[in-house]
Order: structure tokens, then sequence, then C-alpha cells
């Protein structure tokens, strides 16, 4: 009964800038993670067990999903701006730079991955700042076709040789276009757009992001 309870419990609402960063971490991680450890299982096959346990693929997975993670902030990001645009209105430009700054104080909430190093983790959060920033330049794109820019950079960072993951890129896009088509949706069910978007008119501007980097 608890796993009824819990699989029709209704998700409660998103009503502020704190909540929005909660749901953009939660949903950023779930979509690059589970997306490598599905991959990883599916190409291991009936090894999939014991390469679990392999010392080699846990530290591999480690880098693949930490150096992963930025690149779903940015996905998730666009498409919640993409929510969002249609309320701000004029003042689409103010909300998303405080998007951008939500976005970038989720990345914060982490310390530097030993995996990764500080040097490259800097350069990670330069690029996911870059990267949300562009969405202003175009028109939304549809949910389906955010992970295009980057797909081939989250194939890339996989844990398994590149010789053995032969052409399963296309499969690795939809995945990331199903996924995100979801979060999307849940997203429009729990919003409250409205106080979301005059919660971000407040929010550090885009030209605080290099501050904020550096608290």
């Amino acid at each position: 009964m608890k796993l009824l309870d819990r699989l029709f419990r209704k998700r409660p609402p998103i009503c502020d800038a704190g909540e929005l960063a909660d749901f953009i971490d939660e949903q950023s991680a779930f979509l690059v993670q589970k997306g490598i450890f599905e991959y990883s299982r599916a190409r291991a096959g009936h090894y999939s067990k014991v390469l679990f346990r392999e010392e080699s693929f846990i530290e591999s997975a480690e880098l693949s999903r930490w150096s992963a993670y930025p690149l779903g902030l940015a996905m998730v990001g666009e498409m919640v701006e993409g929510v969002l645009r249609h309320q701000a209105g004029e003042q689409r430009r103010i909300v998303l730079d405080g998007l951008i700054a939500l976005v970038l104080s989720v990345f914060d909430r982490y310390p530097v991955p030993p995996s990764i190093g500080a040097v490259t983790w800097r350069r990670m959060r330069d690029e996911l700042a870059n990267r949300l920033d562009l969405v202003g330049g175009h028109a939304p794109r549809r949910v389906i076709d955010i992970p295009e820019p980057v797909a081939e950079a989250y194939f890339a960072l996989m844990p398994i040789h590149e010789k053995l993951r032969g052409r399963d890129f296309p499969t690795t896009r939809n995945y990331l276009r199903v996924n995100l088509c979801n979060i999307h949706d849940e997203l429009e069910e729990r919003a409250n757009v409205p106080a979301i978007v005059e919660d971000l008119r407040s929010m550090p501007s885009a030209g605080c992001n290099a501050q904020l980097g550096r608290r």
C-alpha cells in the first residue's frame, strides 16, 4: 500500500525560486545519471553486476556523472525558461538573468568533485552560464529539440570504451528527448508560473554570475 501511495501521491506545487531550484537540481541529476547507468547496464548485459562492482568502472562512472551534471542543468534550465517565457513578457531578459543566477546557485551547492578538479569545474560552470545566456538570443526550442546541442557531448561521457558504444548515439539522444519531455510535463503540472516569475525578477542579474562563483 505504501508503494501505491507513493506512486499515486500528487507532487507538491512549485511556488517560488527556492522550490524551483530544488526541482532543477533533482531533475538534472536524474536525467544524466539515469542515462549513464542504464546505458552502462544495457551495454554490459549479463556482466553488468560484475561491471558495477569494479573499482575502475566506479571511478569512471563518478567522473561521468559529475561531468554530465552541468549538461543536465543546461537542458533543464532551458526547458524551464521556455515554460516561464510567456508569463515574463517584456521582462523576459530580466527573468532569464534571474533564472541563470538560480541555476548557477544550484551548481554551486556542490563542492568541487575530486575526480574533476577546481580548474575544470570552474570551466564547466562558465560553459553552463554561457549556454543559458545564449537561450535569450533565439526563439524557444521545442522541448524535444533542447538536447540537440549537448547530446553528443553527453554520449561521449559514457563510462564505456568508445569502441564498444557502436551506433548507440541516436538511442541516447532519444532518451534525453523523452525524459526531458516528461520533466517538462511535470513542471507544467506543478509550477505556479506567475509566482515563480515574480520571484526571479528579484534574483541577481546575469552580470552578478561571476561573483556568485567566487563565494
